[in-house]
């Protein structure tokens, strides 16, 4: 345990630091700060000595210096166990301090902001984690403070003992470093960014622990969820408000997020049935009620026990015709209105989630693998009609030509092999995660059953062979989308054009692994 006599108190954020400062200035802790922390609390009528005072140096170049000096170190520095640390100190006439209160100056923020280059590089701090990795390096003898969170805990116990116990001061240290390598990482990212593209030479992120989970994909797997500390704050199932139901398990974290990503994908009010990271209906719709109808109707068994998301905000009629599908685990949207809630709320254990509108692409995904990960750019490529080539047929328009377009693009959302069967905007039959492409025909088209009449089918890689083509026509299916590429192409176009099949070809894969 250390006990707390002087503190230092420089801050950008002032979240509770008058609070935290009064606090210790009625316990006889010795205040100094800096500029604009030292207006602060003098304001509010806190006993503050300047750490000018104490250097013998005003604060120069801009504020760029002003508590480098031994005078602010050797205090934080300094071993209390090392009596050669003590007598070189007090030759010099340098003051201990207990405790260091220090946040950083705003890098992110100011850089998302769109803060012009010089502007950002003022905003890289210097003096700020020098003092907080002094202070925590000096742990036994020195707290350091980073957090606002922290300053109640650590008041409270200063009024009861007038010292910090050991645990607290080495958890506080370890969170300084933990917060300093992540604000040094997130500006090596933006210098490099800028000077050697998309893929440097190192790679780092920073994440913040969001929640606790009761355990991971299966029971004896212990787990939690970490928020990305650039992006939590942006929408997304991770920050996504909780209005309703049982707490959220691994699994479910998964499945939204499935169900999230591919309904903000459309424009057009969709509705998203997830199980196990794969869609088992998916449909657009004029309103979100007609969008659930219909993916409903894509395969009602698999439906069971799903995750639920909309791209619309959930009325009380969409509420009420959710009631009517079964067991469901979760519904994510945009909103709820009161009424839907309440009306949902009737299933105890049925989670509803409220998340921002719009989507979260951070431009480039993420795959681990044992000893590394795997880097890419997101797969974000809307084919477009001026993309696709007739290679059998005429070139399919109006309602054909869309619905096309639909499956295509909800194929980018299945894992691969994947196979989509769309009619009217909606799917009626999907086969993915197979390892053969003419078992995952095979799956669509079983799942479809006679809806498949008429309708058009999709697929994210090219077709080894024309068995699949056979499928197709015993089907009824009536236009293909598929990227092409296959050594064996001219054998598919040649099986779509005897069956009367048009086959559109992309041009553009989209696997999922």
């Amino acid at each position: 345990m250390i006990e707390i006599k002087r503190a230092l108190i420089s801050v950008y954020d002032k979240t509770g630091v008058v609070e935290l400062a009064r606090g210790l200035g009625k316990l006889g802790v010795e205040i100094l700060s800096t500029g604009g922390t030292a207006e602060l609390l003098r304001k509010e009528g806190v006993a503050v000595r300047e750490v000018s005072e104490v250097t013998g140096f005003p604060e120069m170049l801009d504020g760029r210096v002003k508590t480098l000096h031994p005078m602010i170190h050797g205090g934080l520095l300094a071993r209390r166990s090392d009596p050669a640390h003590m007598r070189t100190a007090k030759q010099h006439g340098i003051g201990l301090i207990d405790l260091l209160v220090v946040n950083l100056y705003p890098f992110t923020k100011t850089l998302e902001s769109g803060a012009g280059e010089e502007e950002v590089i003022e905003m890289i701090d210097i003096g700020g984690p020098a003092m907080l990795r002094a202070a925590a390096k000096n742990h036994e003898g020195v707290a350091a403070l980073c957090d606002p969170a922290d300053y109640a805990t650590v008041l409270e116990q200063v009024r009861a003992t007038g010292r910090i116990d050991r645990a607290t001061l080495k958890r506080l240290a370890a969170k300084v470093f933990r917060h300093t390598s992540a604000y040094d990482a997130k500006v090596a990212d933006y210098l490099t960014g800028a000077s050697q593209g998309l893929f440097p030479e190192t790679w780092s992120r920073r994440y913040r622990k969001a929640a606790d989970l009761r355990y991971g994909e299966n029971p004896h797997q212990k787990a939690a969820l970490y928020a990305d500390a650039d992006a939590a704050d942006k929408g997304g199932v991770v920050s996504a408000r909780q209005l309703h139901g049982k707490e959220l398990s691994f699994n479910n974290y998964l499945d939204l997020d499935s169900a999230w990503d591919l309904v903000t994908a459309f424009d057009e009010p969709a509705c998203a049935i997830i199980k196990h990271m794969n869609p088992c209906g998916f449909a657009l719709g004029k309103d979100a009620l007609g969008a659930l109808k219909k993916a409903y109707a894509c395969d009602a068994l698999s439906a069971f026990g799903g995750i639920y998301g909309f791209n619309r905000p959930v009325d009380e009629r969409l509420a009420a015709h959710v009631l009517k599908c079964g067991f469901i685990e979760c519904v994510i949207a945009p909103s709820f209105a009161k009424k839907a809630v309440e009306l949902l709320s009737v299933k105890k254990n049925l989670r509803l989630l409220e998340a921002r509108p719009g989507r979260i692409l951070s431009g480039m995904d993420f795959k681990r693998v044992r000893g590394g990960l795997l880097v890419q750019q997101e797969d974000t490529r809307d084919v477009i009609p001026q993309d696709l080539k007739a290679v059998s047929g005429r070139m399919p328009s109006g309602k054909l030509l869309a619905d096309l377009l639909f499956a295509f693009k909800t194929c980018r959302y299945l894992r691969s092999n994947a196979i989509v069967i769309a009619k009217d905007g909606a799917t009626v039959g999907m086969g993915m995660g197979l390892p053969s492409r003419v078992d995952a025909c095979l799956t669509a088209v079983r799942k479809a059953g006679t809806r498949s009449k008429g309708a058009v089918l999709a697929s994210d890689g090219f077709f080894p062979k024309p068995d699949s083509i056979a499928l197709a026509r015993k089907a009824g299916i009536r236009a293909i989308i598929q990227p092409g590429g296959s050594v064996q192409d001219e054998e598919v176009i040649k099986a779509c054009s005897k069956a009367g099949i048009a086959m559109v070809f992309t041009g553009v894969r989209h696997f999922t692994h």
